[in-house]
């Protein structure tokens, strides 16, 4: 009987220890689901605001259009802005010896030193170097920039390719200035070689720290191998994009005293990168998608080179007209089907668009650990194979949900920058809905406003939790929307409203005025500086009276000579957070 009261119990404790397995594993499995909606309600944010900010770039380019038309006099006065925003900045005729005679290499310089004609020995110094945070001498980074305008002047808008089963293609997307990610590529995949070759399908740089370090190394590995590498232009091979997107920045502060004549030939250099790479005469390899209208032949004839900006068409100067579309960018990799002699669309009725595959290469790219990099490797008549990665600093990852509250209060913290700008919006937004003047709205009020002013097609009632006070009765106090940010003011008399137009606009309004200040001194005469805002007001459709600006305008030329330092005045307009929900100390498990 003792045996038999003994072999109970067991079942009894195994049947507890089985119901508690059940309940952790339940338990968890809630847990990690929880995680990764909060993961993807993050990753939303960010999409929807890059997304919301590439439309905020058509506008821009439309509004360089409007400014020749209506800017006084500039087609008489301003003729090197005409050049500089539809024509070649660097003449033909003009001798590299213009750029490089004054430039010495002293013998104190203790970085990489590249021998031309160049070899694959120097993409291993190149690459060497750069892992030990070297920075290559402005007078090598000109020839490598000389060298690959010379060769890129002769190449097609599209490049062909073949593969074979024993020669297999590597395609990368958009890299973004993340300099571990094609160190760690070349480490797994080879460096490129006539038996290794590569398709860079565009946006090299720009949000990164290391933009000059790949633009250098995919430079002068295409030297090397011009047949075998193949570099198509991206949306971010633009000197408006890498004014805003921080490329310009980096140049400048890693040359301080030869930064502007690198732009100056980075800027030719980009308008003759080839469109596309064409591999086995099958799949088309292009940044930036393509659509039903999309047409070979047209891509074909168009002088490439003529494309100063992508946001822009190329306007002539003798008044021809240019026909142009837009695509919404992304990097693409469309297979299958598509004639090289004629009309993609035509071709794209008879295959289904699963056919389509956008790569990405930048992992981490909106906060460590958001995402995975990766890049293909295929060859005729193989299936193409995909390889993800992921880059950490760390010795170890850290766990799920560090990862989580990381991305997640760095998306939200975008999203009330975001939010702050259209206070004085949101705000009269609110008090249309709340009718009784209760400073309260139902959730539904709440997110319809939200996205009627915001238009970021997000998930409001998911994020509120994030975003606002809400009672026991489910009501938001709106106001709570902006409890914890607001924009600093330069100059306390002047209205909330302009200070929340310039802070939205600021990404904008500098790229302008950097455009403007052809000399790159950062300085604008206080004329210039009401013209254009004048200017911008108008096509944005800005209701603000004019003796507020000036009035700011006034009080920003600090030293009272006339001119405007804009980059510190743009910077004078930023958001200050009192704290954060989602700090370290306060975060909670989910």
């Amino acid at each position: 009987m003792g045996c038999g009261t003994s072999s109970s119990m067991k079942d009894r404790k195994s049947e507890n220890a089985l119901k508690a397995a059940l309940i952790i594993q339940n338990w968890y499995r809630g847990y990690s689901a929880r995680l990764k909606a909060r993961h993807r309600y993050a990753l939303t944010i960010f999409q929807s605001i890059e997304y919301a900010d590439e439309q905020g770039q058509l506008q821009l380019s439309n509004f360089f259009s409007f400014m020749l038309e209506n800017y006084t006099h500039v087609r008489e006065k301003d003729r090197e802005l005409v050049t500089r925003l539809f024509g070649s900045s660097i003449q033909d005729n003009k001798d590299r010896q213009d750029y490089l005679g004054l430039i010495d290499v002293p013998d104190s310089y203790s970085g990489p030193r590249l021998q031309f004609p160049l070899t694959f020995t120097d993409i291993d110094l190149l690459i060497e170097a750069f892992k030990q945070q070297q920075i290559l001498h402005a007078y090598y980074v000109l020839e490598v920039l000389f060298e690959t305008k010379k060769v890129l002047q002769q190449m097609p808008n599209f490049t062909h390719t073949k593969t074979s089963p024993s020669k297999e293609i590597t395609i990368c997307g958009d890299l973004h200035g993340k300099l571990d990610d094609l160190f760690f590529i070349f480490y797994k995949n080879g460096l490129p070689s006539v038996s290794n070759p590569y398709v860079f399908n565009g946006d090299f740089v720009d949000r990164g720290k290391n933009s000059m370090e790949i633009l250098m190394i995919l430079f002068v590995s295409f030297l090397v191998y011009p047949n075998d590498l193949h570099l198509n232009r991206g949306n971010h091979e633009d000197f408006m994009m890498n004014m805003r997107y921080g490329f310009t920045k980096e140049i400048l502060h890693k040359y301080k005293l030869h930064g502007k004549k690198i732009l100056q030939i980075l800027e030719d250099v980009y308008t003759w990168l080839p469109i596309g790479t064409i591999i086995d005469n099958e799949v088309l390899v292009i940044h930036g998608g393509i659509s039903e209208s999309t047409d070979l032949n047209l891509l074909y004839r168009i002088e490439r080179n003529k494309m100063k900006s992508v946001l822009m068409p190329p306007i002539p100067l003798d008044g021809d007209h240019v026909r142009e579309k837009k695509n919404k960018v992304g990097t693409t990799i469309t297979a299958q089907g598509i004639r090289t002699d004629g009309s993609i669309s035509e071709q794209l009725t008879k295959h289904e668009w699963e056919q389509v595959i956008t790569v990405f290469s930048a992992s981490n790219y909106y906060e460590e650990g958001s995402n995975r990099g990766a890049y293909i490797r295929m060859s005729s008549g193989t299936t193409p194979r995909f390889f993800q990665y992921q880059i950490t600093k760390a010795t170890c990852l850290r766990p799920l949900y560090q990862r989580v509250n990381a991305i997640e209060s760095s998306a939200i913290r975008m999203l009330k920058e975001r939010m702050i700008s259209r206070k004085t919006d949101l705000i009269r937004a609110f008090q249309l809905q709340d009718c009784n003047k209760t400073g309260k709205l139902s959730m539904g009020q709440w997110a319809f406003s939200m996205e009627n002013i915001l238009g970021l097609n997000l998930p409001w009632r998911s994020l509120s939790s994030h975003l606002v006070t809400t009672d026991k009765n489910g009501n938001i106090d709106y106001m709570s929307t902006f409890q914890d940010l607001h924009i600093q003011k330069p100059v306390k008399e002047v209205q909330s409203s302009l200070i929340e137009t310039v802070y939205r606009y600021r990404s904008d309004l500098q790229i302008i005025f950097n455009i403007i200040d052809s000399d790159h001194s950062g300085l604008i005469s206080m004329e210039e500086f009401r013209s254009m805002w004048k200017l911008f007001k108008s096509h944005y459709s800005v209701h603000i009276d004019d003796s507020q600006f000036d009035e700011l305008a006034e009080r920003m030329d600090l030293n009272k000579d006339g001119s405007i330092d804009f980059n510190e005045f743009l910077k004078a307009f930023y958001v200050v957070h009192k704290f954060d929900k989602l700090s370290k100390s306060d975060t909670k498990l989910a």
